[in-house]
């Protein structure tokens, strides 16, 4: 089974659970299912579709607003996986400025970057060696959490999410 979708009664996105736990959360009558995975459960008794969205039948208060870590996962799903130096396939993160020369662990100066454009870069700053950024690094968008929760985003969930985090 995959992941599901968890949805507050106002339709905004709180959580990333198990297809298990959002199959029990229907079962039980606590949400309504908005999408299903294609996925089937089957019992002695009964075959049910694995839900892909679901949505709360009550409201949560959240107390506060999520974000992601600061990690390789988290800086890979907001730099799509894509070296900012070079475009390829990335591989490792890169500190900008680098931590020897006072840069900060920070999304400002993170990024995610090949092998190659890595170990060419070293121990330099962006002046002294010939790469340049593609994309400025910035703090990820509002639901950039949903990508590193879930890996990727399935087609189903995107009505759900904003468009910078889709």
């Amino acid at each position: 089974m995959g992941r599901a979708l968890v949805l507050n009664a106002s339709y905004e996105p709180i959580g990333v659970v198990s297809g298990r736990r959002a199959l029990i959360l229907a079962l039980a009558e606590k949400v309504d299912v908005l999408a299903e995975s294609g996925d089937i459960w089957s019992s002695a008794a009964l075959n049910v579709a694995v839900p892909s969205v679901v949505r709360l039948r009550y409201y949560v208060k959240v107390p506060y607003k999520r974000t992601a870590p600061l990690s390789r996962r988290a800086v890979f799903a907001r730099d799509g996986g894509c070296c900012q130096y070079c475009g390829r396939s990335a591989e490792s993160i890169d500190h900008v400025i680098p931590r020897s020369k006072g840069g900060p662990h920070s999304w400002d100066n993170v990024v995610a970057c090949c092998r190659r454009c890595n170990t060419y870069k070293g121990d330099r700053l962006l002046k002294d060696c010939s790469l340049k950024l593609r994309n400025r690094p910035t703090v990820p968008t509002q639901y950039v959490w949903v990508k590193v929760a879930a890996g990727t985003v399935p087609e189903s969930w995107t009505p759900y999410l904003s468009q910078q985090a889709a």
